[in-house]
């Protein structure tokens, strides 16, 4: 029988405090391709129970103009899965590590140690490899473009490995499409605040309690609330906090500016 969930364990861990999880999200290679380092060291430091670090793609169809453009300036400087995961196997982090990318990098990533395989048997085990190579450096993994339907090779590839595959619900899915995301869920449950991209908001749409209503009823695993979140006093219009809160916008924004990863924790420190 598998062990408890990293991810899990994390978010529990925090529940115990009597607050929700912290989970920062920044992109690979920002601010800088050596600030990058830097920065996840220092959220590790401050306060981070989770950390999850954006793939670099060129069509980011979930993520708003701020990550967007992140995401952009990190291809062109060569941030790839391969310059990520070096780096992993440089620095030690306490936090757990969760990649949150697209499918297309995942399926890409070891293309050419696959020759002469057909392009279905190629993208498998270009998945079984990134899940070989990954499994003592990262906890879970998001393919935010990849629906329930086509997730098996995913979770073929990575549930050995012990490397969950993290499902994203949000205003549109319906309770029923909840309950079958329930039955392959593992780590935790990304739910997405408000139908669109990611991007810092001045508040939380109305439609993210229901959302978060809903997910409670459909899953056993912790709910991680994610999309427009930048700082604390944004929940206090929720009925039931969440049990982990995503903030990646924001964060990148603060500190293309110059900012300070301490700086930008620090009112999360202070409510939680």
């Amino acid at each position: 029988m598998r062990a408890q969930s990293i991810l899990t364990a994390a978010i529990l861990a925090a529940a115990r405090e009597k607050r929700p999880a912290r989970v920062p999200f920044l992109t690979a290679g920002c601010p800088s391709l050596d600030r990058f380092w830097d920065c996840l060291k220092e959220l590790d430091e401050y306060g981070a129970d989770i950390i999850e670090i954006g793939v670099p793609f060129s069509d980011p169809v979930a993520d708003g103009s701020v990550i967007a453009a992140a995401s952009q300036k990190a291809l062109l400087a060569g941030v790839d899965l391969d310059w990520i995961l070096a780096g992993l196997a440089k620095h030690q982090l306490k936090a757990p590590v969760v990649l949150m990318s697209y499918a297309n990098p995942l399926l890409q990533y070891a293309w050419e140690r696959a020759d002469g395989l057909t392009i279905s048997q190629r993208g498998q085990a270009s998945l079984e490899l990134l899940a070989q190579d990954t499994r003592s450096l990262i906890a879970g993994i998001i393919a935010a473009d990849v629906p329930l339907e086509e997730s098996g090779p995913f979770r073929v590839a990575f549930e050995p490995a012990e490397i969950d595959l993290i499902v994203l619900v949000g205003p549109n899915t319906s309770s029923e499409r909840m309950d079958k995301y329930a039955r392959i869920a593992r780590g935790y449950v990304y739910v997405v605040s408000v139908l669109g991209t990611t991007g810092v908001r001045e508040g939380l749409p109305l439609e993210a309690k229901a959302t978060l209503a809903r997910a409670r009823a459909a899953f056993d695993l912790p709910l991680a609330l994610g999309f427009g979140v930048k700082e604390p006093k944004q929940l206090a219009g929720l009925t039931r906090m969440p049990d982990a809160v995503i903030f990646g916008s924001a964060l990148v924004r603060h500190l293309n500016e110059g900012g300070r990863v301490k700086d930008f924790m620090a009112p999360w420190l202070a409510e939680f």
